[in-house]
């Protein structure tokens, strides 16, 4: 297992980037614009850090910036924690074996979520390119939030 990120949401990425940027030092690695889902990913790193995040995209800190306004309660304005996984369905079956609930199976044999205790969410991602699809979790549903 490698970690990948942590993503927090924001509410302004302008004021984020000045302030995680400018201020706190990070440095862009690189973005994402999804018209269609209206929102803005950019990945951040740290100085000392920028050989293995253009290299391998980790470890990083994504900020996540939806374009239609919320005010985030609660905490929600935290995301999530990202690792890589060298085989997602093997993952997901020891985690189950230990009680663990998989909140999104990786139907896509790409990506799964899990919670921690305290409710933070995990998300797992597959190493390199995604497994084939593959039972029991293509016809898995998704359970609770993540």
């Amino acid at each position: 297992m490698r970690y990948l990120h942590t993503m927090v949401r924001v509410r302004d990425l302008n004021e984020s980037l000045d302030f995680y940027c400018n201020k706190l030092g990070l440095a862009e690695s690189h973005r994402m614009d999804s018209e269609a889902g209206r929102f803005t990913l950019v990945y951040l790193h740290a100085p000392q850090d920028a050989g293995q995040a253009k290299k391998m995209h980790a470890p990083l800190l994504e900020l996540t910036y939806n374009w239609d306004t919320e005010d985030y309660q609660g905490g929600r304005n935290f995301g999530h924690l990202a690792y890589e996984v060298d085989n997602i369905y093997e993952t997901c079956q020891k985690l189950m074996d230990a009680g663990v609930v998989i909140n999104r199976p990786p139907r896509d044999g790409h990506m799964a979520f899990i919670r921690s205790p305290d409710m933070i969410s995990i998300e797992l991602l597959q190493k390199g390119a995604a497994l084939a699809p593959a039972e029991p979790w293509g016809s898995m549903e998704n359970t609770g939030s993540w």
